[in-house]
């Protein structure tokens, strides 16, 4: 069970890097949970999706040095990662954004259920991410 939940979370994040939103997204239950760092917790694939496709908009990312733990039991895991980004355009209330790179230790935490993402909790030094992108 350890082992089919990291190759779960593997999988999620290889689509993220693919930037293949179809395949990442099917990888949700409907009804996926997801905590944005700093922000507030919201409910529903379609939600889901359409905060990804905020941050696709705003952002260029990819995520490298991965780490994935798992519960014995694979219904927890947990990814620790650092973000290679690339600020494309400004996001309300942050920085303006003339394409600024930035690297970015961050980290989640899953909850799994019948071979899907139902919650996924992400954390990130906000600070630190302003620090680097603010000109």
């Amino acid at each position: 069970m350890t082992q089919a939940a990291i190759e779960l979370v593997r999988a999620y994040y290889d689509a993220f890097n693919r930037q293949d939103m179809p395949a990442f997204l099917a990888l949700l239950t409907d009804d996926v949970v997801h905590d944005i760092n700093q922000g507030a917790r919201e409910t529903g694939k379609d939600v889901f999706a359409a905060f990804m496709a905020r941050m696709n908009a705003h952002y260029r990312e990819q995520l490298v040095d991965m780490v994935i733990m798992a519960s014995a039991d694979g219904q927890r895991a947990a990814a620790e990662f650092v973000v290679l980004g690339e600020y494309l355009s400004t996001d309300d209330g942050l920085p303006e954004a003339c394409g600024q790179t930035y690297r970015l230790p961050a980290g989640a935490f899953f909850e799994l259920c019948d071979g899907k993402v139902a919650r996924v909790s992400n954390y990130y030094n906000l600070n630190d991410w302003i620090a680097q992108v603010n000109p």
